[in-house]
Formats: C-alpha cells, sequence, structure tokens
C-alpha cells in the first residue's frame, strides 16, 4: 500500500495491512505527524513502514512504458491553470479531492 495523505489517513492505510504488510509513505499532504503512531500495531503485526521520495531516471521511463503499454493512467480530480495554483493547494489542504491536481500554464 502506498501512502500520500499523511495524518489525516495514518491509522486506516495501517488497518488496510495485513499482518507483515508495508505501508510506503510518499507525501505527507495533509501533516506529517499523525496525532496517534499505532506503534503497537506496527510491531505485533510486524508491518513495514517505508518512506519514499522519487525513483531513478531509469524508473522514470520504465514506469513511462508500462502505463503506454497497459493504458494505466492516474486518476486526475481536476486541472487549472497555474494562475489557480492556490485554490489546488487549498483544495488538496482540505483533502477535498480524489487523485492528483494539475496545473497547466500558458501556452
Amino acid at each position: 500500500m502506498s501512502s500520500t495523505v499523511g495524518a489525516a489517513t495514518w491509522k486506516h492505510s495501517l488497518g488496510a495491512l495485513r499482518p507483515g504488510g508495508t505501508v510506503v509513505i510518499s507525501g505527507a499532504t495533509s501533516g506529517a505527524n499523525p496525532a496517534v503512531t499505532e506503534l503497537n500495531r506496527i510491531f505485533f503485526l510486524q508491518l513495514r513502514v517505508i518512506g519514499s521520495t522519487m525513483g531513478t531516471r531509469d524508473e522514470l521511463a520504465r514506469l513511462i512504458r508500462f502505463c503506454q503499454t497497459t493504458g494505466v493512467r492516474p486518476v486526475i480530480d481536476q486541472v487549472l491553470p497555474l494562475e489557480q495554483a492556490r485554490d489546488g493547494f487549498a483544495r488538496m489542504a482540505a483533502g477535498d479531492l480524489v487523485g492528483k491536481v494539475v496545473f497547466t500554464r500558458p501556452a
């Protein structure tokens, strides 16, 4: 399981894992410090928590090829012009979206 929301979904993310499962944290949109860490759940169920940032250039190329081959696409919640970035970030901070917010620049 991969989590990019942070504190808002921490408990849910850990609760979704089976014993021995892994959660990969790749962002903390809703905050970096959950109110409850769930440490007992982590060690009793032998869960793994892995932090991840960006992959390598080769991994990105493989991901692009995978998307081209399979047709898999990210979920896009909203596309906004860059001038409305403040609105997009506010929407992300409120957790009022499903998927990504894409900002476009003028042509």
